[in-house]
């Protein structure tokens, strides 16, 4: 079945429904393809705020907002992208005001605002209050409020179309444009073509490819792999941070949030020991420092009862601070770990988080191909699934909901500027055969076949323990042949559901070979980046090489794996230095 529409969005996270709001307010015939309801969507999980230098508790300005974003990011941050994302921080996050989110407010009926981690007063001279949040349910919030201002203004929505692949004009890596994707629809297993004239992709990140995540069983990077898989390169992959705050095994997030409104971390003796790291933040340091600090003390034998976990504790912020500010934080405590936040400490450790890299794009949210800025016609990205690069080597803390709410906002007025310039792309014959040709191959292998499970769980496993927090070219090596091991076994996967209704281990397996994929390139980058940087920590190379190493990387697919290159920061105001907290 063919679906003709003027712009096409994928993914029904912050940046997707933002930007469908964009179009729909310009006119523009929009559908939104989701493989989840709207607002099942991982911004959903955001908790402790979206950050705006308002101003409101205390004196701010954009432009400390973004030193902190450069510095924090490492000096690999794009400066032209972080002007941008801190100036447009302010209007997105009143608008947001005015479309009626509820966010937390102070006596004087204003935005409240809290401290989060690596946000500083007047170039990094202490810890700020800028993120504005509603409790610790933020992003939550965001999403039910722009899924309704998207229902107001008759979006079409496609809920459980899962999207398999991308339709061009001509080669994108030559010049080609979008025209469009393949989905597939979960209820009946049948592929359909929507042709647009634009399309972006906000299919949020791939975390599922580590053990111990704070990403929904969602994020496998479709949107990511699938630009790979078509000749677009993807930026920054070696760049993933760890969240220092997981919930012990499973890795389900307790907010930053927490240490906002004053948590401390402890070790085995009862140490405050951040003041050892990062004596003038504490706590509050950028998550890839803290994450590292974490690990340190746990090799040191200072892990509680000397296991591989510390303690977040919150008992001294009281009753009505924990259940006004932390009510969903402190209930995941009591029912994943049966602590009572009230009374004692939490149990916490270092979780995979957020990818820093993904598909490269200009400050107006289109693809680019190439290190000169080239734009993919058609094909725009926003979200984590994005790289502007406005997170460089490390995101800050509240940095993600900023980031979709003012690229996806960018996206959607850039997609109906250029909607209205060009003309629907004609169907494409055949488009769904070599989908279709895919999915019946995994359908028809023998169930003796490699399993989808047995996989996934080994490629999670490696990554873990070899592409974590900390590596070295030992980890590294034996990760990628691993890795390549694990691709060569996926060509002979088989699932034991060979029909078509709700077949979700189909999809799986589909999701699987994006995961392999994107697994391949950051080890790839990893490998090859000799040098510290943000949350890339080599044991082996533990010093920062801004001569040798200030760059993005771009990897494009070639025929044995990745190949690399790299192309320059954009450096418009603050000069690199030592990072220091």
């Amino acid at each position: 079945m063919d679906h003709p529409f003027d712009a096409i969005v994928v993914g029904a996270g912050g940046a997707g429904l933002w930007a469908a709001l964009e179009l729909a307010r310009e006119g523009v015939n929009t559908a939104v393809l989701t493989k989840l309801y709207p607002t099942r969507s991982h911004t959903g999980t955001a908790q402790g705020g979206v950050c705006a230098a308002l101003g409101n508790l205390e004196e701010d300005h954009w432009e400390w907002h973004m030193f902190d974003t450069v510095k924090g990011g490492d000096y690999l941050v794009d400066q032209d992208a972080a002007e941008i994302l801190a100036r447009e921080a302010i209007e997105t996050v009143i608008e947001l005001e005015h479309m009626g989110l509820p966010f937390n407010r102070t006596p004087d009926g204003k935005i409240d605002q809290r401290r989060f981690g690596g946000h500083t007063s007047n170039y990094g001279e202490g810890p700020v209050r800028r993120a504005c949040f509603a409790a610790d349910r933020t992003g939550h919030m965001i999403l039910q409020t722009l899924y309704q201002q998207c229902i107001k203004h008759g979006v079409k929505f496609f809920d459980e179309f899962q999207v398999v692949d991308l339709l061009f004009e001509g080669d994108p890596a030559k010049g080609g444009r979008a025209a469009g994707v393949v989905a597939h629809r979960l209820a009946d297993g049948q592929l359909h073509t929507f042709r647009a004239k634009a399309v972006l992709l906000s299919t949020g990140g791939f975390g599922r490819m580590f053990r111990i995540t704070s990403n929904a069983h969602s994020l496998t990077g479709d949107g990511v792999a699938l630009c790979y898989r078509h000749g677009i390169p993807i930026q920054d992959m070696e760049f993933f941070q760890f969240h220092p705050t997981g919930i012990v095994g499973i890795g389900i997030l307790l907010s930053e949030a927490a240490r906002g409104e004053g948590g401390t971390l402890l070790n085995d003796k009862g140490e405050r020991f951040m003041a050892n790291y990062a004596p003038k933040l504490m706590e509050l340091a950028p998550r890839d420092m803290v994450s590292r600090a974490m690990y340190q003390e746990i090799r040191a034998g200072r892990g509680i009862g000397g296991k591989d976990y510390l303690y977040l504790d919150v008992r001294h912020l009281g009753r009505k601070v924990i259940e006004e500010k932390l009510p969903d934080i402190t209930d995941f405590a009591r029912i994943y770990q049966g602590v009572e936040p009230l009374k004692e400490p939490v149990p916490v450790q270092p979780t995979a988080h957020y990818a820093m890299g993904g598909i490269p794009t200009n400050v107006f949210s289109e693809v680019v191909r190439d290190d000169k800025g080239t734009v993919v016609p058609g094909l725009f990205a926003a979200g984590e699934c994005a790289c502007v690069s406005v997170h460089g080597a490390n995101r800050l803390g509240t940095n993600s909901l900023v980031d979709l709410l003012v690229f996806g906002r960018r996206a959607g007025r850039q997609m109906a500027r250029y909607a209205a310039k060009v003309e629907r792309p004609q169907p494409i014959a055949n488009a769904v055969e070599p989908m279709r040709a895919d999915l019946d191959a995994i359908r028809g292998r023998e169930a003796s076949g490699e399993s989808v499970a047995v996989i996934r769980k080994e490629l999670q496993d490696v990554m873990m323990d070899n592409v974590g927090v900390y590596r070295d070219a030992t980890l590294l090596t034996a990760a990628l042949a691993k890795v390549k091991e694990l691709k060569a076994r996926n060509q002979k996967v088989a699932i034991a559901d060979r029909g078509s209704v709700f077949n979700t281990e189909l999809l799986e397996a589909q999701e699987l070979g994006y995961l392999l994929d994107l697994a391949h390139v950051t080890v790839a980058a990893a490998l090859a980046r000799t040098e510290s940087r943000g949350a890339h920590s080599r044991e082996d190379y533990p010093e920062r090489d801004d001569k040798k190493w200030l760059k993005h990387s771009l990897a494009y697919q070639g025929k044995d794996g990745p190949t690399l290159r790299y192309k320059d920061v954009s450096i418009t105001t603050f000069q690199p230095k030592p990072r220091t907290y």
